[in-house]
């Protein structure tokens, strides 16, 4: 199996140490700007090594990968889906859209929704 490619430019995102972690430290916007070639080259590599990870997840037929993507309207959050899992077999994946959470919801956890 292909190895994820090393992280580079998404570095300056990654948490690595969640229990002193606040939002409220970081800054939301990218301190560089990324060249579109090796961003790009390195999206065709996760493509690739995710399809890999699929085949091997629904051979074995006793794991699944949760994907959350929550963000403001307008985010790019189907673009970011499309070109993402553009190497992924349709027919093995199920997807769900949530909208606004009722009154039951907000009770709960925001993942409790993924399970009802």
């Amino acid at each position: 199996m292909a190895e994820l490619p090393e992280a580079g430019f998404s570095d300056q995102f990654r948490i690595t140490n969640g229990k002193k972690f606040s939002l409220k430290k970081y800054s939301t916007d990218p301190d560089v700007e990324p060249d579109k070639k090796i961003a790009q080259t390195r999206l065709q590599e996760y493509v690739e090594s995710i399809a890999e990870r699929q085949n091997v997840l629904y051979a074995d037929n006793r794991w699944s990968l949760l994907l959350i993507f929550q963000a403001m309207d307008a985010a790019g959050k189907d673009s970011t889906i499309k070109n993402l899992l553009s190497g992924v077999n349709p027919q093995g994946c199920e997807v769900y859209s949530f909208k606004r959470p009722s009154a039951e919801e907000l009770g709960h956890d925001f993942l409790w929704r993924t399970s009802k």
